[in-house]
């Protein structure tokens, strides 16, 4: 029998970070002209063995062949080189380039080449064009970092897309796209798999998307291999889940955290800051659509990123001038800052992680007491924040070696726990929620959903932006719909909202 020949074979790789083995002895094979699945939950390790491929990290044991042929400590120069390309989970633009800078320096390989700014706009057309053609037209000379995350991670997709690389390895890199951009990101991997023989690393969360793409999966399970190339024909949803150590049953896990996390905050000596009453109504108003969210409730907002990102810079303080009417039991509301709304009890969750969200270059305890600093206009970490702060990831079911550790020892799905555990002390009247389970597993989504029922049985109201249209079902009372121009169309109650109708009213696909 001939052996079949791969792209990539990863075999026995370890990794460790100080005394925490991350990877301990995985293995991996792509082949040409496939997309292989790659999944496993938060923490278990995929991120890491990415950046060991890229070229981010170099592995601690283990072996990796690239066409056949080993690769020394590091496989940076196979990145360089054009063979291998990636899209990170946290995006890597240049915010102070432009998007044409963006997408055609990594072409620039040879030193001292002549860089053309016409040609750079053509390249960066032509690779956005492959995903959105009005976004490429219109976008090709603007500031990176005058982008939305969503604008980002397209301009990230089509810089990978236009490499010429013979493996494209792309983590969560539909967590921020709409459906028919997903559609048409999908086609794009088609047919250059069928033009090119590419091979395709794909991680997500979304099962329907996975079937949708994919050929073959690799689980991993903490740092090691549960199932080595599996057809996904040949195993079930049931199965996948099983095989990544996490629970298909009813969320009793997810409810036992929300529940320790009610009790740590109430036995905590810090008091909510704000006082959640029934008459505490808040109406949004915009072109002869209006919206009532009263204490307890949770209302979603469904479609493209256009109309659900204009309503929450009007509710968060995020941008001066906005279209929208806010107001609190009949009196306007123009908050000026995030800081300002803030203080009045609107909390937010960033969608962007990385850029908006997770404090990076501190430690975990700042992380977590942000929000309650800003309130109460602190800066410095006392002793009884510290002691929240251990609560707060015991009742969070987090595995952190120290408060003072940094956030990027977490996983993606943990960080994003954090950032809900910000707002739990403070019981805000307001709590708007942006994309907030992008990039995290099953199980977490489930202690997400937990915690966020919990504060809105506790009177926080909760407005929830998702593209995912299976969650705004699962969890809204109300769901406000916006078409593709961002102009809201509607407004769909409790017993109305299903994926049929979201997609009818948003005109994009479920």
């Amino acid at each position: 029998m001939v052996q079949q020949p791969y792209v990539l074979s990863a075999r026995s790789i370890v990794k460790r970070f100080g005394p925490t083995s991350v990877l301990r002895g995985f293995d991996l094979s792509i082949a040409p002209g496939e997309v292989h699945a790659f999944l496993g939950g938060n923490g278990a390790g995929k991120s890491t063995l990415i950046k060991i491929i890229s070229g981010q990290h170099e592995r601690d044991g283990g072996t990796l062949e690239f066409d056949g042929n080993e690769i020394g400590a590091s496989a940076a120069a196979y990145v360089e080189a054009g063979a291998i390309a990636v899209v990170n989970q946290e995006l890597a633009l240049l915010p102070h380039l432009s998007v044409a800078e963006n997408i055609a320096m990594p072409r620039l390989r040879r030193a001292m080449r002549k860089y053309s700014e016409r040609a750079a706009k053509a390249v960066a057309v032509e690779a956005l064009s492959l995903i959105d053609p009005h976004f490429a037209r219109e976008s090709a000379e603007r500031v990176v970092g005058d982008l939305t995350l969503h604008e980002r991670q397209l301009v990230e997709i089509a810089r990978s897309l236009g490499s010429g690389a013979r493996l494209l390895l792309l983590d969560e890199p539909t967590a921020n796209l709409t459906a028919a951009e997903t559609a048409r990101l999908f086609a794009v991997i088609r047919r250059l798999i069928a033009d090119t023989k590419l091979a395709v690393l794909f991680v997500s969360h979304r099962m329907r998307e996975i079937r949708q793409i994919a050929d073959v999966c690799t689980i991993i399970r903490d740092g090691k291999t549960a199932v080595d190339r599996v057809a996904l024909d040949a195993i079930s949803d049931r199965e996948i889940v099983e095989c990544m150590g996490q629970s298909v049953e009813p969320d009793e896990q997810s409810d036992a955290i929300a529940a320790h996390a009610t009790q740590t905050q109430e036995g905590s000596d810090v008091r909510a800051k704000f006082s959640v009453s029934e008459g505490n109504t808040i109406t949004i108003e915009h072109e002869g659509i209006s919206v009532a969210i009263r204490p307890g409730s949770i209302v979603g907002l469904a479609g493209a990123p256009t109309g659900p990102s204009a309503l929450i810079t009007a509710l968060t303080g995020l941008a001066a001038d906005h279209a929208w009417h806010v107001k609190r039991n009949g009196a306007t509301v123009a908050y000026t800052s995030p800081s300002a709304a803030a203080r009045d009890g609107v909390g937010f969750i960033s969608g962007d992680r990385a850029n908006k969200g997770i404090l990076e270059t501190l430690p975990i305890v700042d992380n977590l007491v942000a929000a309650q600093r800003i309130v109460e206009r602190r800066g410095v970490a006392r002793k009884k924040e510290v002691q929240q702060g251990t609560r707060l990831l015991e009742a969070l079911n987090v595995r952190a070696g120290s408060l003072w550790d940094l956030p990027s020892t977490l996983s993606g799905g943990t960080q994003q726990k954090l950032l809900v555990a910000r707002w739990l002390t403070l019981k805000p009247k307001l709590l708007v929620l942006e994309e907030p389970t992008r990039g995290v597993d099953i199980r977490t989504k489930r202690e997400i959903y937990a915690l966020i029922r919990k504060m809105a049985a506790q009177g926080t109201a909760v407005i929830w932006w998702s593209t995912e249209y299976v969650e705004l079902v699962e969890l809204c009372d109300t769901v406000l719909a916006f078409d593709l121009d961002g102009r809201p169309t509607g407004v769909l109650r409790h017993a109305d909202v299903d994926e049929t109708r979201l997609a009818n009213a948003t005109g994009m696909a479920a």
